[in-house]
């Protein structure tokens, strides 16, 4: 318990996937734990304004476009006219977060986290100062997540709704005609999804030659096709340069990335997703000593120490994918080592992925990481040789198992198929113990699955899968 010097054992600024997981955690452990939060609910972005409220609007409109679009017809389902009533799903989508963000709340008096409301600034390396009050703790961490980068000379206003960013795109009270989404990576393309099944005209604006920075190539290129062939219009190698609005309308300027003459572009909403970055500031971190790298991150060791004795980082702050799972994770593991035992994050096998219609995830090595290193083999199998995929109608995709050419050893797994999110976990779970193509090849699936072609595609990796 706390000693009597201080009023805690460990305080935790931020209360998002890092943070609260930590606060829990460090609690079960029994130690005296307090969270600083400055929002009116705790969760962080990923509760309140991102991970959740982003996947009950995809759902809502995947369901919408299912039934608009013949996916029910097809199996008999006769609906007659169908509409979206946008202020309903956007209701689904508060029930949701309320939710989840009151659970956050009921663990914390549970497991007697002292929620400090507020935002927290550093007097010294165990002093927080928070709305004008003292507290000390032998233990801080911090988790203050990341926020969205702006984009020089375009203007975010959501409160106007015309530029809007990931929150602004969230919030939408109704369908726009047409959207422009600049940035090709998951955030705009999971907006931009969403809002294109509901019935906008979406252009993905990206600066790059490829969707999807730092995923799988094979990937990357499939992706495009997909978005494509749903009617999203795809302008890539393109940068924007400026945006004005007049009343309802943005004006965007582009022009080709390499350089080059320059173009306009209306649309009634503009959603910039180019990137998130760390919140570092009002920490006050200058007053003990902690400077930030080239990337705005705080620096931590495999422990999640930074220099400053008695202070740790986890999650969007600190170097490594800005994803809730590895926060998560993170703060499991930084709460363990403050309490003397031993958490360890194996930052080589965190899944990502991109909740779009088919949903796209990979875990590890791309192919092209991976051939960098040495020698590999690589088993692919198409959804569309799978039967329950097949059967459904849900053919588009494939799934990719990378194996090292003289170990067998899985170094990365791929996929693109409507469940690929769930079929990821087995994957990240062989490749947590080690696990060759062989292994997975030789374990039993359930049939008819989509996660039979996890296994194909490992038995592909020597060159026998039986579908194909």
């Amino acid at each position: 318990m706390a000693n009597q010097t201080h009023d805690y054992d460990v305080l935790i600024i931020g209360s998002g996937p890092g943070g609260y997981v930590a606060a829990i955690r460090a609690a079960q452990l029994g130690l005296k734990v307090a969270c600083a939060e400055s929002r009116e609910t705790l969760g962080g972005t990923c509760l309140n304004v991102g991970c959740i409220p982003s996947k009950a609007l995809l759902h809502g409109s995947e369901l919408f476009d299912e039934a608009a679009n013949g996916t029910l017809a097809k199996f008999g389902v006769k609906t007659g006219k169908v509409e979206i009533d946008v202020a309903t799903l956007q209701g689904e989508k508060a029930a949701a977060v309320k939710d989840l963000t009151g659970g956050i709340a009921f663990l914390f008096k549970k497991n007697k986290v002292d929620w400090l409301k507020g935002q927290a600034t550093f007097k010294d390396a165990h002093t927080v100062s928070i709305e004008g009050k003292t507290y000390t703790a032998k233990n801080i961490v911090i988790a203050t997540g990341s926020s969205v980068t702006p984009l020089p000379g375009v203007e975010v206003d959501n409160a106007k709704g015309v530029i809007v960013d990931s929150t602004g795109g969230l919030e939408l009270p109704a369908v726009p005609g047409t959207m422009v989404v600049i940035g090709g990576g998951v955030i705009g393309l999971e907006l931009g999804s969403v809002w294109r099944r509901l019935g906008a005209k979406v252009t993905v604006v990206e600066f790059l030659d490829q969707l999807l920075p730092g995923m799988d190539g094979d990937v990357r290129k499939e992706a495009a096709k997909v978005f494509a062939r749903q009617g999203m219009e795809l302008r890539l190698s393109t940068k924007v340069t400026g945006a004005v609005v007049k009343g309802k309308t943005a004006t965007l300027t582009l022009e080709p990335a390499a350089g080059g003459a320059s173009e306009t572009l209306k649309a009634d909403v503009v959603l910039v997703a180019i990137g998130r970055r760390p919140n570092t500031e009002g920490l006050g971190l200058d007053a003990i000593g902690l400077e930030l790298n080239k990337r705005g991150q705080i620096e931590t060791d495999e422990t999640f120490r930074t220099k400053v004795d008695g202070v740790w980082a986890i999650g969007d702050v600190i170097p490594g994918p800005m994803l809730a799972h590895k926060a998560e994770d993170e703060g499991i593991a930084v709460a363990e080592n403050i309490a003397g035992q031993i958490g360890i994050v194996n930052h080589a096998v965190i899944p990502s992925v991109v909740y779009t219609m088919p949903e796209i995830a990979g875990v590890g090595l791309t192919e092209e990481a991976a051939r960098e290193k040495g020698e590999i083999k690589v088993g692919k199998f198409p959804m569309l040789a799978n039967s329950r995929a097949k059967t459904n109608r849900e053919g588009e995709g494939f799934v990719k198992v990378i194996a090292d050419a003289a170990t067998d050893k899985v170094l990365g797994v791929w996929a693109i198929a409507t469940l690929a999110g769930t079929m990821i976990a087995e994957a990240a779970l062989g490749m947590e113990f080690g696990a060759t193509s062989e292994d997975i090849a030789y374990t039993c699936h359930a049939h008819p699955t989509h996660s039979e072609a996890v296994k194909e595609a490992a038995m592909a990796v020597r060159g026998k899968p039986i579908h194909m």
